[in-house]
Order: C-alpha cells, then structure tokens, then sequence
C-alpha cells in the first residue's frame, strides 16, 4: 500500500536535497511551472507554484535569506516530485497520476504557510 505524502514524507525528502537539486529547479523552472498550468488537479496551485519557484531562486541569488534551508529544500523537494512524471502514483495516469503530486504541493504549503507570507509580503515590498 502506497504512503500517503504527509509532512513528514516533505520533511524527510528535504534532507536529501542537494545542491544540484536546487540547481535543478532553477534550469528546469519553466517545465516545473507548465506542471501546474496544466489542466488538472494541479491547476489550483499555479500561483503556489509560482511563488516556490521564486523562493528557490531568489534564496539561491541570496536576494532573500530571512528563511531557514530546511524551507528551501522542502519547496525544492516538493517542485522536483511535482516534476518526476514517476513518482508514487505515474503521472502517466491520467487524473490519478497528479492527485499525489497535489496531495505533496498542499502538504508543503501547509508546513511552511507562515514562510511563504512572509517571502510574499517581502517580494510585493520589491516591487
């Protein structure tokens, strides 16, 4: 039986998370992002997205380090799952695919809902 992604699951695949992972979600941002565009269960998330996209890349910049890495890592984790068309549930199934990426991406956004406001509140400030 297949785990349902909790905290935890964010929280453990954040420790493995290396540097050529963030450099992965840098590169690779846009196909990240087209991943939440996308019709599907993801599309609810497209600004989520978005915003750990910017977070990876503005921590990364070292424009924004008012966070602690294990943010970091947990968003670098999530976007690379949300990335892996192979991950628990094969994305290739159609619907059902997706639904562990969602059930990550909110579990995420759960976890660190206080960091992203403030990261939100600091890039409208930039602007």
């Amino acid at each position: 039986m297949l785990k349902k992604p909790s905290e935890e699951f964010i929280k453990d695949g954040a420790q493995n998370v290396t540097q050529k992972d963030v450099e992965k979600v840098i590169i690779r941002s846009e196909e990240i992002q087209r991943k939440f565009s996308a019709k599907g269960p993801l599309a609810r998330f497209i600004e989520d997205g978005k915003l750990l996209i910017a977070i990876v890349k503005d921590y990364w910049a070292g424009t924004y380090r008012q966070i602690p890495y294990g943010v970091i890592a947990s968003s670098v984790f999530t976007l690379i799952y949300v990335l892996n068309p192979f991950d628990m549930v094969p994305d290739v199934l159609p619907l059902i695919g997706q639904l562990d990426d969602v059930a990550v991406m909110g579990a995420c956004l759960i976890l660190f809902e206080q960091d992203l406001h403030k990261y939100k509140d600091w890039k409208v400030g930039q602007g």
